[in-house]
C-alpha cells in the first residue's frame, strides 16, 4: 500500500511541472496562401475574424461572376459556328450579330477571368508558377489567339470554348470555396457555443446583466438551467448536469458540483450553477480550440506541398508540350493555322484544376472531422505523419489511468452485500481525507448511497479507524489493522486479497465482530477505454508500449492487465524523451501520448506528439495532435484519420493528374493520325469531370467515419 501509494503520489507531483513551450508551432505555415491559391492584394485574409468571412467573401464572388458569366456565355454559343453546325440550327440574324461572340468574350474575360490572372501575379513575381499561373495561361492563350483570330486570318477563333472554360474555372472556385467554408463551419459552430451576455452575481442573490467581455478574473456568475456557459471558472455552488460534446466529443452530460471545472460554451442541464471566473475572452479553452482549429487548416502537408510542386511542374510540362508539339506538327506538314491550333489547344486544355481541389478539400474536411471528434489538428504534419508510426507510447498515470485512488473491485463475506458493505465504509471513512478514504466515499456517492450516522469515531494509529453502528463496533483498515485484530482473510476474501496482491493493489478490510465482513481493492483506476484502445492499435499492426514513474511492480500489473508487452518503470520525467529516443534509434517510428506537461520533451521528441487532457488543457505547445477529451480511443481515431485523409490525397492527385496525363497527348496529336483529335471544348469537359471526380471523392471521406 505505502509504495503503491508513494509512487502515484510522486507521478502526480510531476504534472505540476513547468510545461516545456515549443514556440515552433508557426514554422512551415503560410498564411499568405489558402488551398495553394493565392489571393489578390484586395482580399483581406490574414485575421482570424476575416478568415471565415474571407471564404464566405470568395465564394459569394465566385458565385456572382460565375451566374454572369454563364448568362452572358448564352449569347456567345448561340452565335458560333461550331455549335450552330453541332446542333443544326440557325440563330436570328441581324447587322453586327457575327460580333456578338467577340463582344461578349471580351466582357467575361474581363469579368471572369481577370481574377485569375491576380492571384497568378504574386507566382509570376516569386517565379515559381503553380495552379494560377496554369489557369491564366490557359484563359490567355485562347483569349488573345481568338482576338488575333478576327482581325488576322487564323481561322475561327476559341469564343466558345474561352468563355465555358472561364465558367468552369469559376464554378469549380465556387464549389471549392463553398466546400472550404462548409469544412470549416466548426469554426462557426464553436463561436456560436459562447453567450453575449452573462448574469455577474454583485450582492447576495442579486444580479446583473453584462457582456461576456465585460466579465473579470474572480467575478461570480449565474448560470441558469438550459443556458450556456460564458467563461471558464470553477463551481463554487449548486450541482448540475452540463454536456461539453462540442467541445469535448463526450455525448454524455458530466455532473458538476462544487469544486468542478466548467469550460465556457458549454450547456447547462436542469440546475443552476454559481461559478467563479477563472479564464475570459481568448484565455478561455473554446478560444483556445478555435486558434487550433484555424492554425490547422491553414497549415500545410507534404501532400499538398507535392500538390503545388505538380502544378509548377505542370506548367513546364504544357510548354515543352506545346513547343515540341509545334517542332513536330512542323515537320511533318508546314507551319499553318492547323499547327497554331493545336499548340493553342494544348496550352489552353493543360488548367489543372482538379490538382488545385484534390488537397485543400481533403484538408479541410479532415481537421473539420477532427475537431467534431475531439482530436485538435495543431500541425497538419503531424497527423499526415501518424499513419507511418510503428510503435504508440502511453504515459500511464492520467492518461491510460484516472490518475487518481479509486476502487477498483470489492467482496463480501456471506450474508453482505456491496452497497450494504460499501455505504458502512463510507460512513466509517467520512472525517478521514486519506486518498484511500476519498475513493471509498467517491464510489459511494456515485452510486447514490445512503450514508448511515455512526458514533464514537475513533483513529487506530497506522492502522485504521474504529466506529459504533447500531450498537456494534465496526473497523476499517488495512493488513496492520488485521495484526492488530489478529485476523486472517479466509475463503473467497483470501482469494480475493491474494488476487488483488498479484495485481500490486491495495486492500482494506471492513470488519465486525471479529469477523472480516468486506474486502475493497484500491489502486489507480485504469480507464475503461484503455484496454480496447491498446487491442484496436495492437490490431492495426501498432506495437503499444507503456511509460511511467510508478514502480515496476505496479507498472507490470497495469500492462498486463491491458495487454503490453513493453513497459519502461521508474522513469523519472526528464529520461521520458531517452526512451522514446531508444525506440527510434531501432528504427521505430514514435507516437508519444502524454499529459503535455510532465511529458513535454518525449511529446517534442517523438515523431509525432499526442496531448491527451481536459477540456481546460487545449492550448499544449509541445504536441502537433490534442485531444480535448481524456479518451485513449481517440488515438486510434487519429490513425484513422490520418490514413484515411492520406489515402484520399492520393486517390485525388491521380485522379487530377490522370487528365492531364490523358488530355495533353490527345491535343498534342499523338492519334491524329486515327483520327482522334482533342478540341479545347472536349478538354474542358474532361477537365470538369476531373474536378467533380475530385470534389465527390474528397467528401466521401466524411462516410468514412472515425
Amino acid at each position: 500500500m505505502n509504495t503503491t501509494n508513494q509512487h502515484n503520489m510522486q507521478d502526480h507531483s510531476n504534472h505540476n511541472e513547468e510545461p516545456m513551450m515549443d514556440h515552433s508551432m508557426h514554422e512551415g505555415m503560410d498564411h499568405s496562401q489558402h488551398a495553394g491559391h493565392n489571393m489578390p492584394a484586395n482580399m483581406d485574409h490574414s485575421a482570424h475574424a476575416g478568415h471565415s468571412t474571407d471564404h464566405s467573401g470568395h465564394e459569394q464572388m465566385f458565385r456572382v461572376r460565375f451566374w454572369w458569366s454563364l448568362l452572358l456565355s448564352i449569347p456567345v454559343l448561340v452565335y458560333s459556328e461550331m455549335i450552330q453546325m453541332w446542333l443544326g440550327f440557325m440563330p436570328p440574324m441581324f447587322p453586327f450579330a457575327e460580333w456578338i461572340p467577340f463582344v461578349f468574350s471580351v466582357i467575361i474575360f474581363a469579368y471572369g477571368g481577370i481574377p485569375f490572372l491576380q492571384m497568378a501575379t504574386p507566382e509570376w513575381k516569386e517565379r515559381k508558377p503553380g495552379m494560377m499561373t496554369l489557369i491564366s495561361l490557359a484563359i490567355s492563350v485562347a483569349f488573345i489567339y481568338s482576338v488575333a483570330a478576327e482581325f488576322i486570318d487564323l481561322g475561327e477563333g476559341f469564343f466558345w470554348e474561352l468563355v465555358t472554360l472561364i465558367d468552369i474555372m469559376l464554378l469549380g472556385h465556387w464549389l471549392e470555396m463553398r466546400s472550404v467554408r462548409q469544412a470549416s463551419g466548426a469554426l462557426n459552430e464553436l463561436a456560436k457555443l459562447m453567450p453575449d451576455t452573462a448574469e455577474r452575481i454583485i450582492k447576495g442573490s442579486n444580479t446583473e446583466t453584462v457582456s461576456v467581455t465585460d466579465l473579470k478574473h474572480g467575478d461570480l456568475i449565474l448560470v441558469r438551467p438550459g443556458t450556456s456557459v460564458p467563461a471558464d471558472g470553477e463551481v463554487v455552488g449548486g450541482f448540475s448536469d452540463v454536456s461539453e460534446a462540442m467541445i469535448t466529443g463526450e455525448s454524455k452530460p458530466v455532473h458538476k458540483h462544487k469544486g468542478e471545472k466548467v469550460i465556457a460554451g458549454t450547456l447547462n442541464g436542469d440546475g443552476s450553477l454559481r461559478v467563479k471566473v477563472t479564464a475570459t475572452g481568448d484565455e478561455t479553452a473554446l478560444a483556445g480550440i478555435m486558434r487550433l482549429v484555424e492554425q490547422a487548416q491553414q497549415s500545410k502537408s507534404k501532400t499538398q506541398v507535392l500538390a503545388d510542386k505538380a502544378a509548377g511542374w505542370l506548367f513546364y510540362i504544357a510548354l515543352a508540350s506545346a513547343i515540341l508539339t509545334a517542332i513536330a506538327w512542323t515537320i511533318a506538314d508546314t507551319f499553318n493555322i492547323e499547327v497554331l491550333n493545336r499548340v493553342v489547344t494544348v496550352l489552353v486544355i493543360a488548367c489543372p484544376h482538379a490538382l488545385g481541389l484534390a488537397v485543400p478539400l481533403v484538408v479541410a474536411i479532415t481537421t473539420a472531422m477532427g475537431a467534431k471528434n475531439g482530436i485538435l489538428v495543431r500541425n497538419r504534419l503531424a497527423l499526415e505523419a501518424a499513419r507511418e508510426i510503428d510503435v504508440v507510447i502511453f504515459d500511464k498515470t492520467g492518461t491510460l489511468t484516472q490518475g487518481q485512488f479509486g476502487v477498483v473491485d470489492m467482496v463480501t463475506a456471506d450474508g453482505w452485500d456491496d452497497d450494504r458493505a460499501l455505504a458502512l465504509a463510507a460512513a466509517l471513512e467520512s472525517d478521514s481525507e486519506h486518498l484511500i478514504a476519498q475513493s471509498i466515499r467517491r464510489l459511494a456517492r456515485d452510486r447514490k448511497l445512503v450514508i448511515p450516522p455512526v458514533s464514537n469515531f475513533s483513529a487506530l494509529k497506522g492502522r485504521g479507524v474504529q466506529a459504533d453502528f447500531e450498537n456494534e463496533t465496526y473497523y476499517i483498515g488495512g493488513p496492520r489493522l488485521l495484526e492488530l485484530l489478529s485476523l486472517n482473510p479466509v475463503s473467497n476474501i483470501a482469494d480475493f486479497t491474494n488476487s488483488a496482491s498479484d495485481k500490486v493493489q491495495s486492500v482494506v478490510y471492513l470488519i465486525t465482530q471479529e469477523k472480516i465482513i468486506a474486502a475493497i481493492a484500491i489502486a489507480d483506476v485504469i480507464r475503461p477505454e484503455s484496454k480496447k484502445a491498446v487491442s484496436e492499435l495492437r490490431s492495426m499492426g501498432i506495437e503499444v508500449a507503456m511509460l511511467t514513474g510508478d514502480s515496476r511492480p505496479v507498472a507490470i500489473a497495469v500492462a498486463k492487465e491491458l495487454g503490453i508487452n513493453r513497459v519502461f518503470a521508474e522513469v523519472l520525467p526528464e529520461h521520458k524523451d531517452q526512451k522514446v529516443a531508444e525506440l527510434q534509434s531501432l528504427g521505430k517510428r514514435v507516437a508519444m501520448v502524454g499529459d503535455g506537461v510532465n511529458d513535454a520533451p518525449a511529446l517534442t521528441r517523438a515523431d509525432v506528439g499526442i496531448a491527451i487532457g481536459g477540456g481546460t488543457d487545449v492550448a499544449i505547445e509541445s504536441a502537433g495532435l490534442i485531444l480535448v477529451n481524456s479518451n485513449p480511443l481517440d488515438v486510434v481515431k487519429i490513425f484513422n484519420l490520418s490514413r484515411a485523409s492520406y489515402r484520399k490525397m492520393i486517390q485525388n492527385l491521380w485522379w487530377a493528374a490522370g487528365y492531364n496525363i490523358v488530355a495533353i497527348p490527345l491535343a498534342a496529336g499523338v492519334l491524329a493520325n486515327w483520327g482522334i483529335l482533342l478540341s479545347p471544348a472536349f478538354g474542358a469537359v474532361l477537365m470538369s469531370v476531373s474536378t467533380i471526380v475530385v470534389a465527390i471523392n474528397a467528401q466521401l471521406l466524411r462516410r468514412d467515419g472515425l
